[in-house]
């Protein structure tokens, strides 16, 4: 990893697990896979910190372990999945937009502990449902349950690996100090027959909640045991490789409706949406579909014959971009659409022409089109002064957006007899953007934490201000009382947290266009390696 990633890793760390986890995940990063003993000498931790913060790492599937044929069990930390907790806020609110507030709730409680049992995370939805409806109403744990299982179906949740079931006979060998983890794919969304039957419940009270702690004290101690739930066990995580297929689906049919017209990007929308759950997230193209298949799972709203379908099919399979495929001729033709089209971000990436300007972007775009240009060519196309232009171009060179590329016409290499043609390595500019945007994320989390910190006293009397207010308002306060705690908090305070507020809402808003940027370059990355 580079330095840049380990650094936004180390920020991502310690603001989502604190420290001692920081620490820990740092160190495994940087020096890769370790036994415990060699990770306590080089953190300087205690042993048990060290294994409190593996098993953070490990129950949030950062971290992996692999027991070696002679000698421990080694840690690895997993850098590309750290670096996905910057995306958690993109995964949530995708969640609520495909299934409402009980699929934003349960993405977000499986995120936020790693993993969860289908009837914890259920119990747990509805609970924090009931929190916001009004007196008397509570949700049904059906209703949450349903959701769950809409999730599973659709492959955006999915079953942790489990440790295989010892056998009878197996008192007579010890067991192995680290349990190989396995689940069959046929099993890996398969959803459990709960019949989870209940209400959310409202938070209590204080009273209440010390009322409910000693009877459960006298209960433990009485000898009671409350029976374990009836998927103990079984435990289920978000599948981010779901999200991203889900993205850069959406990407294809953006890019199809701004090339062609909106028919065609509900055409590609509908493969999409037949193939989502057959097609593996890194396969290089959808399952086929026929003609005819397409057509029946048209919305109702298109009301397209299927001639104009075939039509359609036949212009975007003659796409020079191949967003769709033609693999054969039966049922009226089977079309694909194929991975490979991800539309490439380059010609619209906003570094180029916020770095440079918009002449040098109106050169690279100019190169990214005509391949290789000489540097007259370059004055020439882009109708820009020779000086400007030359000054660009080696401004581009300096920070690697395109290359220089020597053709002699005689052997000795002389200057006077060699082509100089500028081109755009693609891969390589894309990785460097990529390179800068890990870097502007990271900027982006301290300048936030930064913030917090200046502002950390008014931030905590805020907070008491607002528990007071709460307290007053559930005990019947009079208005009169409540603005007198209001004053508490001053004019140029009010107008000092205003702004703060404003400034993190921005930082927010900015880290989550740089990830935008960092899955389109990412995803770019992959579509051309992946090329044959």
């Amino acid at each position: 990893m580079t330095q840049a990633e380990l650094r936004l890793c180390s920020l991502l760390l310690q603001e989502h697990f604190g420290e001692i986890v920081e620490k820990v995940g740092n160190s495994l990063l940087r020096t890769g896979p370790r036994p415990l003993r060699l990770l306590v000498g080089d953190t300087g931790l205690l042993p048990d910190q060290v294994k409190k913060a593996l098993c953070v790492l490990l129950q949030h599937d950062l971290a992996r372990y692999e027991l070696q044929p002679r000698g421990p069990v080694e840690y690895e930390a997993r850098g590309q999945r750290i670096l996905r907790i910057l995306r958690y806020p993109r995964y949530i609110y995708t969640a609520k937009t495909l299934y409402g507030d009980p699929g934003e709730l349960l993405v977000e409680e499986l995120l936020l502990h790693g993993h969860l049992s289908m009837s914890c995370a259920v119990a747990r939805v509805a609970d924090r449902l009931t929190e916001t409806m009004e007196d008397g109403k509570a949700m049904d744990y059906s209703e949450v349950s349903s959701t769950f299982v809409r999730l599973a179906d659709t492959h955006f949740i999915r079953r942790c690996p489990m440790a295989p079931e010892s056998a009878g006979n197996a008192e007579e060998a010890p067991p192995p100090p680290a349990p190989a983890l396995a689940i069959a794919d046929r099993d890996m969304y398969a959803v459990p027959r709960l019949s989870l039957a209940g209400k959310g419940k409202r938070r209590r009270s204080c009273d209440e909640d010390e009322d409910g702690q000693r009877k459960a004290k006298r209960h433990k101690q009485e000898g009671g045991s409350s029976e374990p739930p009836p998927d103990d066990g079984i435990y289920w995580q978000v599948n981010l490789e779901r999200f991203h297929q889900h993205f850069r689906d959406q990407a294809l049919v953006s890019a199809v409706g701004s090339r062609m017209d909106q028919t065609s990007s509900e055409v590609v929308r509908t493969m999409l949406r037949m193939s989502e759950v057959t097609t593996a997230s890194g396969a290089s193209h959808t399952q086929p579909l026929s003609s005819n298949e397409i057509f029946r799972a048209l919305p109702a709203g298109y009301n397209i014959g299927k001639q104009v379908l075939d039509q359609y099919l036949a212009l975007l399979a003659d796409d020079p971009l191949e967003f769709v495929g033609k693999s054969g001729d039966s049922g009226g033709g089977t079309y694909t659409v194929t991975s490979r089209a991800f539309p490439g971000p380059l010609s619209h990436i906003p570094p180029v022409p916020r770095r440079f300007g918009s002449r040098c972007a109106r050169i690279f775009r100019l190169l990214l089109r005509k391949k290789h240009l000489e540097q007259k060519q370059v004055e020439d196309f882009a109708m820009i002064p020779a000086k400007e232009a030359k000054d660009m171009l080696y401004r581009m060179l300096s920070e690697n957006l395109v290359s220089l590329q020597e053709i002699p016409k005689t052997p000795d290499h002389a200057p006077s007899r060699t082509f100089y043609l500028y081109t755009v390595n693609v891969a390589a500019a894309a990785r460097m953007l990529l390179h800068r945007c890990y870097k502007s994320a990271a900027n982006l989390m301290e300048r936030r934490q930064h913030e917090t910190r200046e502002n950390k006293r008014l931030l905590e009397k805020s907070q008491r201000v607002e528990a007071i207010l709460a307290s007053m308002q559930a005990t019947g306060a009079e208005a009169a009382q409540l603005r007198e705690v209001e004053e508490m908090i001053t004019g140029p305070e009010r107008q000092q947290l205003e702004s703060l507020k404003r400034s993190v809402n921005k930082i927010d808003a900015s880290e989550n266009q740089v990830d935008e940027t960092i899955f389109v370059l990412e995803s770019f990355i992959e579509s051309t390696v992946k090329r044959p």
